[in-house]
Protein backbone atom coordinates (compact mmCIF):
# COMPACT_ATOMS: atom_id res chain seq x y z
CA UNK A 1 0.00 0.00 0.00
CA UNK A 2 3.40 2.34 0.81
CA UNK A 3 4.16 2.07 -2.87
CA UNK A 4 1.14 2.29 -4.94
CA UNK A 5 -1.27 4.36 -2.67
CA UNK A 6 0.25 7.59 -2.73
CA UNK A 7 1.00 7.60 -6.45
CA UNK A 8 -2.45 6.61 -7.70
CA UNK A 9 -4.13 9.10 -5.53
CA UNK A 10 -1.55 11.98 -7.29
CA UNK A 11 -2.81 10.75 -10.22
CA UNK A 12 -6.55 10.28 -9.50
CA UNK A 13 -5.92 14.52 -8.10
CA UNK A 14 -4.28 15.07 -11.01
CA UNK A 15 -7.14 14.11 -13.12
CA UNK A 16 -9.86 15.53 -11.35
CA UNK A 17 -8.60 19.02 -11.82
CA UNK A 18 -6.41 19.41 -8.30
CA UNK A 19 -3.71 22.14 -8.71
CA UNK A 20 -0.63 20.38 -8.82
CA UNK A 21 1.54 21.78 -6.20
CA UNK A 22 -1.76 20.84 -3.72
CA UNK A 23 -1.69 17.32 -5.70
CA UNK A 24 1.98 16.51 -4.91
CA UNK A 25 1.69 17.49 -1.15
CA UNK A 26 -1.07 15.72 -0.38
CA UNK A 27 -0.03 12.65 -1.98
CA UNK A 28 3.27 13.38 -0.54
CA UNK A 29 1.86 13.67 2.78
CA UNK A 30 -0.21 10.54 2.41
CA UNK A 31 2.39 7.88 1.24
CA UNK A 32 4.87 10.07 4.60
CA UNK A 33 2.05 8.95 6.92
CA UNK A 34 1.43 5.34 5.57
CA UNK A 35 5.44 4.78 5.60
CA UNK A 36 6.02 6.31 9.31
CA UNK A 37 2.66 5.83 11.00
CA UNK A 38 3.17 9.19 12.54
CA UNK A 39 0.96 11.80 11.85
CA UNK A 40 3.56 14.13 13.64
CA UNK A 41 6.18 13.39 11.48
CA UNK A 42 3.75 14.15 8.51
CA UNK A 43 3.38 17.51 10.55
CA UNK A 44 7.17 18.07 10.82
CA UNK A 45 8.14 17.25 7.15
CA UNK A 46 5.05 19.65 5.67
CA UNK A 47 6.52 22.47 8.75
CA UNK A 48 9.71 22.63 7.09
CA UNK A 49 9.42 21.68 3.67
CA UNK A 50 8.26 25.18 2.31
CA UNK A 51 11.29 27.30 3.88
CA UNK A 52 13.94 24.26 2.80
CA UNK A 53 11.98 23.72 -1.27
CA UNK A 54 12.17 27.48 -1.75
CA UNK A 55 15.78 28.95 0.35
CA UNK A 56 18.21 27.93 -2.31
CA UNK A 57 19.98 30.86 -4.05
CA UNK A 58 20.37 29.22 -6.92
CA UNK A 59 16.58 29.11 -6.65
CA UNK A 60 16.74 33.40 -7.44
CA UNK A 61 17.73 32.25 -11.58
CA UNK A 62 14.37 31.60 -12.00
CA UNK A 63 12.54 35.15 -11.40
CA UNK A 64 15.34 36.66 -13.06
CA UNK A 65 14.98 34.71 -16.16
CA UNK A 66 11.18 35.03 -16.15
CA UNK A 67 11.64 38.71 -15.89
CA UNK A 68 13.62 39.25 -18.78
CA UNK A 69 11.10 37.39 -21.01
CA UNK A 70 8.14 39.24 -19.83
CA UNK A 71 11.01 42.66 -20.48
CA UNK A 72 11.61 41.47 -24.01
CA UNK A 73 8.29 40.46 -24.56
CA UNK A 74 7.21 43.87 -23.72
CA UNK A 75 9.81 45.97 -25.50
CA UNK A 76 9.08 44.52 -28.98
CA UNK A 77 11.72 42.42 -29.76
CA UNK A 78 10.46 39.77 -30.83
CA UNK A 79 8.69 41.61 -33.86
CA UNK A 80 12.15 43.01 -34.87
CA UNK A 81 13.48 39.74 -34.92
CA UNK A 82 10.52 38.20 -36.62
CA UNK A 83 10.73 41.54 -39.29
CA UNK A 84 14.23 41.17 -40.29
CA UNK A 85 14.11 36.94 -40.86
CA UNK A 86 11.33 37.51 -42.49
CA UNK A 87 12.86 40.72 -44.69
CA UNK A 88 15.81 38.20 -45.31
CA UNK A 89 14.36 34.63 -45.91
CA UNK A 90 10.63 35.84 -47.52
CA UNK A 91 11.98 35.19 -51.51
CA UNK A 92 12.29 31.22 -50.60
CA UNK A 93 9.33 29.01 -50.75
CA UNK A 94 8.41 29.26 -47.04
CA UNK A 95 10.87 31.51 -45.77
CA UNK A 96 7.91 32.99 -43.65
CA UNK A 97 7.93 30.09 -41.41
CA UNK A 98 11.57 29.45 -41.40
CA UNK A 99 11.69 33.07 -40.48
CA UNK A 100 9.38 32.01 -37.31
CA UNK A 101 11.70 29.33 -36.73
CA UNK A 102 14.62 31.42 -36.45
CA UNK A 103 12.84 33.92 -34.48
CA UNK A 104 11.39 31.72 -32.04
CA UNK A 105 15.12 30.73 -31.71
CA UNK A 106 16.58 34.15 -31.01
CA UNK A 107 13.80 35.02 -28.95
CA UNK A 108 13.93 31.53 -26.95
CA UNK A 109 17.97 33.30 -26.11
CA UNK A 110 16.36 36.28 -24.23
CA UNK A 111 13.57 34.49 -22.51
CA UNK A 112 14.19 30.86 -21.67
CA UNK A 113 10.27 30.33 -21.38
CA UNK A 114 8.83 28.56 -24.52
CA UNK A 115 5.39 29.06 -24.09
CA UNK A 116 6.18 33.05 -23.60
CA UNK A 117 7.61 32.44 -27.09
CA UNK A 118 4.91 30.64 -28.26
CA UNK A 119 2.08 33.35 -27.28
CA UNK A 120 4.30 36.61 -28.67
CA UNK A 121 4.92 34.46 -31.97
CA UNK A 122 1.47 33.72 -32.80
CA UNK A 123 0.27 37.64 -32.44
CA UNK A 124 3.15 38.31 -35.00
CA UNK A 125 4.27 35.91 -36.97
CA UNK A 126 0.51 34.47 -37.71
CA UNK A 127 -1.34 37.14 -39.40
CA UNK A 128 1.38 37.60 -41.80
CA UNK A 129 1.96 34.07 -43.08
CA UNK A 130 -1.78 34.32 -43.69
CA UNK A 131 -1.62 37.38 -45.32
CA UNK A 132 0.72 35.73 -47.58
CA UNK A 133 -1.19 32.62 -48.35
CA UNK A 134 0.38 30.52 -45.77
CA UNK A 135 -1.98 27.37 -44.68
CA UNK A 136 -2.69 27.34 -40.91
CA UNK A 137 -1.06 23.98 -40.46
CA UNK A 138 2.06 25.42 -41.45
CA UNK A 139 1.99 28.60 -40.13
CA UNK A 140 0.96 26.95 -36.67
CA UNK A 141 3.53 23.86 -37.04
CA UNK A 142 6.20 26.36 -37.14
CA UNK A 143 4.87 28.80 -34.27
CA UNK A 144 4.67 25.76 -32.14
CA UNK A 145 7.72 23.86 -33.06
CA UNK A 146 10.06 27.27 -32.97
CA UNK A 147 8.95 27.66 -29.91
CA UNK A 148 10.01 24.60 -28.19
CA UNK A 149 13.60 25.85 -28.64
CA UNK A 150 13.61 28.13 -26.07
CA UNK A 151 13.20 24.85 -23.57
CA UNK A 152 17.03 23.74 -24.55
CA UNK A 153 18.61 28.04 -25.87
CA UNK A 154 20.05 29.19 -22.83
CA UNK A 155 18.63 30.86 -20.67
CA UNK A 156 16.18 27.76 -20.26
CA UNK A 157 13.52 27.82 -16.98
CA UNK A 158 13.68 24.32 -17.58
CA UNK A 159 17.27 23.44 -17.46
CA UNK A 160 17.27 25.42 -14.19
CA UNK A 161 14.88 23.38 -12.97
CA UNK A 162 16.96 20.74 -13.37
CA UNK A 163 20.24 21.26 -12.50
CA UNK A 164 18.06 22.20 -8.69
CA UNK A 165 16.57 18.90 -8.55
CA UNK A 166 19.74 17.34 -9.96
CA UNK A 167 22.40 19.28 -8.01
CA UNK A 168 24.20 19.56 -11.07
CA UNK A 169 25.90 22.65 -12.70
CA UNK A 170 23.50 24.91 -14.00
CA UNK A 171 25.86 26.64 -15.91
CA UNK A 172 27.03 23.71 -17.87
CA UNK A 173 23.45 22.57 -18.24
CA UNK A 174 22.66 26.00 -20.47
CA UNK A 175 25.10 25.79 -22.07
CA UNK A 176 24.98 22.10 -23.31
CA UNK A 177 21.80 23.06 -25.20
CA UNK A 178 23.28 25.85 -27.77
CA UNK A 179 24.45 23.14 -30.18
CA UNK A 180 21.51 20.70 -29.84
CA UNK A 181 19.28 23.69 -30.09
CA UNK A 182 20.96 24.77 -33.08
CA UNK A 183 20.93 21.51 -34.48
CA UNK A 184 17.35 21.15 -34.13
CA UNK A 185 16.61 24.54 -35.21
CA UNK A 186 18.58 24.16 -38.79
CA UNK A 187 16.74 20.46 -39.00
CA UNK A 188 13.30 22.09 -38.64
CA UNK A 189 13.92 24.60 -41.37
CA UNK A 190 14.77 22.27 -43.64
CA UNK A 191 11.57 19.79 -42.53
CA UNK A 192 9.86 22.99 -43.36
CA UNK A 193 11.64 23.76 -46.81
CA UNK A 194 10.84 20.17 -48.02
CA UNK A 195 7.20 20.55 -46.42
CA UNK A 196 6.75 23.21 -49.10
CA UNK A 197 8.55 21.33 -51.87
CA UNK A 198 6.30 18.98 -51.69
CA UNK A 199 3.21 20.44 -50.95
CA UNK A 200 3.60 23.79 -52.38
CA UNK A 201 -0.31 24.76 -51.48
CA UNK A 202 0.73 25.07 -47.89
CA UNK A 203 2.93 28.10 -48.90
CA UNK A 204 2.01 29.17 -52.28
CA UNK A 205 3.77 32.98 -52.49
CA UNK A 206 7.36 34.18 -52.46
CA UNK A 207 8.21 37.61 -52.50
CA UNK A 208 11.38 39.98 -52.26
CA UNK A 209 12.43 43.04 -49.89
CA UNK A 210 13.73 46.00 -50.92
CA UNK A 211 17.60 45.74 -50.07
CA UNK A 212 17.31 49.11 -47.82
CA UNK A 213 14.42 47.43 -46.26
CA UNK A 214 16.43 44.18 -45.03
CA UNK A 215 19.50 46.24 -43.84
CA UNK A 216 17.25 48.67 -42.21
CA UNK A 217 15.86 45.51 -40.28
CA UNK A 218 19.10 44.41 -39.01
CA UNK A 219 20.29 47.56 -37.81
CA UNK A 220 16.99 47.11 -35.43
CA UNK A 221 18.09 44.47 -33.70
CA UNK A 222 21.57 44.72 -32.66
CA UNK A 223 19.96 45.54 -29.13
CA UNK A 224 18.59 41.97 -28.85
CA UNK A 225 21.93 40.65 -30.41
CA UNK A 226 24.09 42.21 -27.88
CA UNK A 227 21.75 40.81 -24.89
CA UNK A 228 21.76 37.40 -26.45
CA UNK A 229 26.04 37.79 -26.72
CA UNK A 230 26.25 39.25 -23.16
CA UNK A 231 23.90 35.83 -21.75
CA UNK A 232 26.26 33.24 -23.58
CA UNK A 233 29.69 35.09 -22.93
CA UNK A 234 29.04 35.70 -19.53
CA UNK A 235 27.53 31.73 -18.90
CA UNK A 236 30.11 29.97 -20.78
CA UNK A 237 33.17 32.31 -19.08
CA UNK A 238 31.72 31.56 -16.11
CA UNK A 239 32.65 35.28 -14.90
CA UNK A 240 28.87 35.56 -13.31
CA UNK A 241 26.44 32.90 -11.97
CA UNK A 242 23.63 32.51 -13.58
CA UNK A 243 21.44 34.11 -11.14
CA UNK A 244 23.69 37.17 -12.18
CA UNK A 245 23.15 36.58 -15.75
CA UNK A 246 19.31 36.56 -15.88
CA UNK A 247 19.20 39.75 -13.27
CA UNK A 248 21.70 41.40 -15.98
CA UNK A 249 19.52 39.81 -18.58
CA UNK A 250 16.73 41.52 -17.32
CA UNK A 251 17.95 44.97 -16.62
CA UNK A 252 19.78 45.49 -20.09
CA UNK A 253 15.82 43.84 -21.75
CA UNK A 254 14.91 46.85 -19.63
CA UNK A 255 16.84 49.43 -20.67
CA UNK A 256 16.52 48.55 -24.54
CA UNK A 257 12.81 48.84 -24.34
CA UNK A 258 12.74 52.04 -22.30
CA UNK A 259 15.25 53.39 -25.17
CA UNK A 260 13.38 52.61 -27.83
CA UNK A 261 10.48 54.20 -26.08
CA UNK A 262 8.32 50.67 -26.38
CA UNK A 263 8.62 50.00 -22.53
CA UNK A 264 6.33 52.07 -20.86
CA UNK A 265 5.64 52.48 -16.92
CA UNK A 266 2.48 50.40 -17.46
CA UNK A 267 4.37 47.58 -19.39
CA UNK A 268 7.01 47.12 -16.61
CA UNK A 269 4.24 46.59 -13.99
CA UNK A 270 2.48 43.95 -16.01
CA UNK A 271 5.73 42.76 -16.36
CA UNK A 272 7.03 42.65 -12.23
CA UNK A 273 3.38 41.37 -11.63
CA UNK A 274 3.55 38.23 -14.40
CA UNK A 275 6.87 37.48 -13.42
CA UNK A 276 5.46 37.38 -9.29
CA UNK A 277 2.78 35.52 -10.34
CA UNK A 278 4.51 32.74 -12.27
CA UNK A 279 7.88 32.79 -10.10
CA UNK A 280 5.22 31.71 -7.25
CA UNK A 281 3.72 29.02 -9.15
CA UNK A 282 6.83 27.65 -9.88
CA UNK A 283 7.70 27.67 -6.00
CA UNK A 284 4.32 26.45 -5.16
CA UNK A 285 5.39 23.05 -7.00
CA UNK A 286 8.39 23.01 -5.84
CA UNK A 287 6.69 23.40 -2.45
CA UNK A 288 4.67 20.44 -3.44
CA UNK A 289 7.57 17.82 -5.14
CA UNK A 290 9.87 18.59 -2.47
CA UNK A 291 7.07 17.13 0.01
CA UNK A 292 6.65 14.35 -2.02
CA UNK A 293 10.07 13.70 -2.51
CA UNK A 294 9.89 13.52 1.53
CA UNK A 295 7.64 10.12 0.90
CA UNK A 296 10.15 8.54 -1.76
CA UNK A 297 13.04 9.10 0.01
CA UNK A 298 11.34 7.09 3.03
CA UNK A 299 9.51 4.70 0.98
CA UNK A 300 12.83 3.88 -0.94
CA UNK A 301 11.28 3.62 -3.96
CA UNK A 302 13.89 4.91 -6.09
CA UNK A 303 16.44 3.10 -4.75
CA UNK A 304 14.31 -0.31 -5.27
CA UNK A 305 13.79 0.68 -8.90
CA UNK A 306 17.74 0.97 -9.34
CA UNK A 307 17.89 -2.78 -7.53
CA UNK A 308 15.51 -3.97 -9.71
CA UNK A 309 16.78 -3.05 -13.14
CA UNK A 310 20.51 -4.02 -11.84
CA UNK A 311 19.31 -7.06 -10.78
CA UNK A 312 17.69 -7.55 -14.35
CA UNK A 313 21.06 -7.14 -15.84
CA UNK A 314 19.38 -5.04 -19.41
CA UNK A 315 21.51 -3.29 -21.67
CA UNK A 316 22.06 0.15 -20.47
CA UNK A 317 20.56 1.73 -23.67
CA UNK A 318 17.65 -0.66 -23.31
CA UNK A 319 16.73 1.26 -20.42
CA UNK A 320 17.68 4.87 -21.44
CA UNK A 321 15.15 4.07 -24.86
CA UNK A 322 12.45 2.90 -21.99
CA UNK A 323 13.09 6.08 -19.87
CA UNK A 324 12.42 8.61 -22.92
CA UNK A 325 9.38 6.86 -24.04
CA UNK A 326 8.56 7.24 -20.90
CA UNK A 327 9.18 10.78 -21.01
CA UNK A 328 7.84 11.38 -24.06
CA UNK A 329 4.21 10.07 -22.47
CA UNK A 330 4.46 11.04 -19.60
CA UNK A 331 4.84 15.10 -21.08
CA UNK A 332 1.59 14.48 -23.68
CA UNK A 333 -0.47 14.95 -20.30
CA UNK A 334 2.07 17.52 -17.82
CA UNK A 335 3.22 20.53 -18.31
CA UNK A 336 7.57 20.85 -18.47
CA UNK A 337 8.33 22.01 -14.55
CA UNK A 338 6.20 19.26 -12.51
CA UNK A 339 7.08 16.67 -15.44
CA UNK A 340 11.18 17.27 -14.33
CA UNK A 341 9.83 17.67 -10.49
CA UNK A 342 8.13 14.69 -10.20
CA UNK A 343 9.95 12.14 -12.73
CA UNK A 344 13.82 13.52 -11.51
CA UNK A 345 13.46 11.64 -8.27
CA UNK A 346 13.19 8.08 -9.80
CA UNK A 347 14.75 8.56 -13.40
CA UNK A 348 17.75 10.32 -12.05
CA UNK A 349 19.27 7.91 -9.67
CA UNK A 350 18.89 5.34 -12.38
CA UNK A 351 20.43 6.70 -15.32
CA UNK A 352 23.36 8.01 -13.14
CA UNK A 353 23.61 3.82 -11.83
CA UNK A 354 23.96 3.03 -15.38
CA UNK A 355 26.76 5.79 -15.95
CA UNK A 356 25.21 8.20 -18.04
CA UNK A 357 26.60 11.72 -18.08
CA UNK A 358 23.83 14.37 -16.38
CA UNK A 359 23.92 17.02 -18.12
CA UNK A 360 23.83 15.08 -20.94
CA UNK A 361 20.92 13.54 -19.51
CA UNK A 362 19.44 17.03 -19.11
CA UNK A 363 19.54 18.15 -22.87
CA UNK A 364 17.66 14.41 -23.87
CA UNK A 365 15.46 14.93 -21.39
CA UNK A 366 14.37 18.72 -22.77
CA UNK A 367 13.81 16.95 -26.04
CA UNK A 368 11.08 14.88 -24.95
CA UNK A 369 9.66 17.40 -22.93
CA UNK A 370 9.41 19.43 -25.85
CA UNK A 371 8.07 17.14 -28.10
CA UNK A 372 5.48 16.53 -25.34
CA UNK A 373 4.83 20.42 -25.45
CA UNK A 374 2.56 20.34 -28.92
CA UNK A 375 1.76 16.69 -28.59
CA UNK A 376 -1.88 15.26 -28.36
CA UNK A 377 -4.01 15.08 -25.91
CA UNK A 378 -2.53 18.01 -23.66
CA UNK A 379 0.40 19.56 -25.76
CA UNK A 380 0.28 23.33 -23.73
CA UNK A 381 2.10 24.79 -26.39
CA UNK A 382 -0.58 23.63 -29.07
CA UNK A 383 -3.01 25.09 -26.65
CA UNK A 384 -1.46 28.52 -26.82
CA UNK A 385 -1.06 28.49 -30.16
CA UNK A 386 -4.54 27.88 -31.15
CA UNK A 387 -6.23 30.11 -28.94
CA UNK A 388 -4.00 33.17 -29.75
CA UNK A 389 -3.25 32.87 -33.48
CA UNK A 390 -7.18 31.35 -33.71
CA UNK A 391 -6.68 28.30 -35.54
CA UNK A 392 -8.06 25.30 -34.67
CA UNK A 393 -6.12 22.77 -32.51
CA UNK A 394 -6.52 20.05 -35.17
CA UNK A 395 -4.57 21.74 -37.34
CA UNK A 396 -1.90 22.47 -34.68
CA UNK A 397 -1.37 19.19 -33.77
CA UNK A 398 -1.15 18.43 -38.03
CA UNK A 399 1.39 21.10 -38.36
CA UNK A 400 3.47 19.87 -34.88
CA UNK A 401 3.21 16.61 -35.93
CA UNK A 402 4.77 17.08 -39.28
CA UNK A 403 7.52 19.37 -38.19
CA UNK A 404 8.18 17.38 -34.89
CA UNK A 405 10.51 14.99 -37.13
CA UNK A 406 13.02 17.67 -36.80
CA UNK A 407 12.77 17.07 -32.72
CA UNK A 408 12.52 13.27 -33.04
CA UNK A 409 16.12 13.56 -35.77
CA UNK A 410 17.62 15.56 -33.04
CA UNK A 411 17.35 13.44 -29.97
CA UNK A 412 18.22 10.18 -31.94
CA UNK A 413 21.72 12.26 -32.58
CA UNK A 414 22.19 13.06 -29.22
CA UNK A 415 21.36 9.31 -28.27
CA UNK A 416 24.09 8.46 -30.87
CA UNK A 417 26.75 11.35 -30.49
CA UNK A 418 26.43 12.49 -27.14
CA UNK A 419 29.11 14.87 -27.84
CA UNK A 420 26.90 17.22 -29.48
CA UNK A 421 25.73 18.55 -26.28
CA UNK A 422 29.28 17.86 -24.09
CA UNK A 423 31.56 19.22 -26.42
CA UNK A 424 30.89 23.05 -24.97
CA UNK A 425 30.45 22.48 -21.70
CA UNK A 426 33.64 20.91 -21.39
CA UNK A 427 35.33 23.58 -22.59
CA UNK A 428 34.23 25.58 -19.95
CA UNK A 429 36.68 26.52 -17.56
Amino acid sequence: MTTWLPPLALVLALLFGVPIAVALAGAGMLGIFLVTGDINKVLGIVSLAPFSAVADYALTTIPMFILMAYFSASSGLARDLYAAAANWLSHIRGGLAIATVFACGIFGAMSGASVAAASVMSKIAMPEMRRHGYSDELGAGAIGIGSTLDILIPPSIAMVIYGIATQTSIGKLLIAGVVPGILAGVLLAVMVYLWVVFSPQHAPTTFRTPSAERWASLARIWPSLLLILCVLVLLYTGIATPTEVGALGALLAAIIGAAFGRLTVADAVHALRQTIRTSAMIFLILIGATIFGYYMALSRIPQEIVTLVTEMDLNRWIVMIGIVVAYFVISMFMDEIPLLLLTLQLTFPLITSLGFDPVWFGVVSMMMVAMGLVFPPVGLIAFVVSATAGVDLVKVYKGTGVLMSALVITTILLMVFPEIALWLPATMR
